[in-house]
């Protein structure tokens, strides 16, 4: 048995603002830093193999928070940000083979980043609701297929996750590997449908507060066993 972590980065300084933020690159808030600390006080118990995150901030603070502020989550080890040689972002100058003994490695991919947002980015949630009606942003935010105005929608996001998550992440549960996945709403979405089977009108309802941990068991053939969410 292996578990596997999910967790929606912290609060951002623009979910603060009320602003859809999609692939604008936003930090945390200090609520964002807080709650990614209280949830590796949550997972204290666990002890996490590999990480992986989005190359978006909010998402890799959170990751390295929530590894960080308890020790025990990664074993005594120290996390070292690593990219794998087709990573379009790996350049050679971090090349380092690493040690396994002593080291947690976090793989951060763009694979794991939010819905792009398209032409709402930056924009005020509210404003937006008020030109453009509740039921029109809310078929933006949650449907399954219609994309925002230049932008992705849910299976779009799915897409992209699905075979990332199904043969980078997944194989290493299949090797009995504790996985920790920091990524945003949606992109967790994407895995959690994967996960849990659920319909294409199920998948937009399944709502995730920022920093909370869900915690999966899964089998060597990943298949869920039990599903915790950490809220207390």
């Amino acid at each position: 048995m292996a578990h596997l972590i999910l967790i929606r980065h912290g609060q951002s300084l623009w979910n603060a603002a009320n602003k859809f933020t999609g692939w604008v690159d936003v930090p945390l808030s200090e609520r964002g830093r807080a709650e990614a600390t209280i949830a590796s006080c949550k997972l204290r118990d666990y002890r996490v193999n590999v990480c992986f995150t989005s190359m978006l901030m909010r998402a890799i603070e959170t990751a390295v928070i929530t590894l960080t502020e308890c020790d025990d989550i990664c074993g005594g080890k120290i996390p070292i940000i690593k990219h794998e040689a087709d990573d379009e972002n790996w350049h050679g100058w971090d090349h380092y083979d690493g040690n396994p003994e002593e080291e947690l490695p976090i793989y951060p991919t763009a694979t794991l980043d939010e819905r792009y947002y398209g032409d709402l980015q930056g924009l005020d949630k509210a404003e937006t609701t008020e030109k453009y009606g509740k039921e029109q942003v809310q078929i933006w935010r949650r449907s399954y297929s219609v994309r925002p105005p230049g932008g992705e929608s849910l299976e779009d996001t799915r897409t992209r996750v699905y075979p990332y998550f199904t043969n980078r992440i997944l194989g290493h549960i299949k090797q009995g590997d504790n996985v920790l996945v920091a990524a945003h709403g949606n992109s967790l979405r994407s895995i959690i449908m994967i996960l849990e089977n659920l319909s294409e009108e199920e998948v937009p309802k399944v709502e995730l507060a920022t920093g909370v941990p869900i915690v999966y068991e899964l089998d060597k053939e990943a298949h869920m066993l039990s599903k915790a969410v950490l809220t207390n």
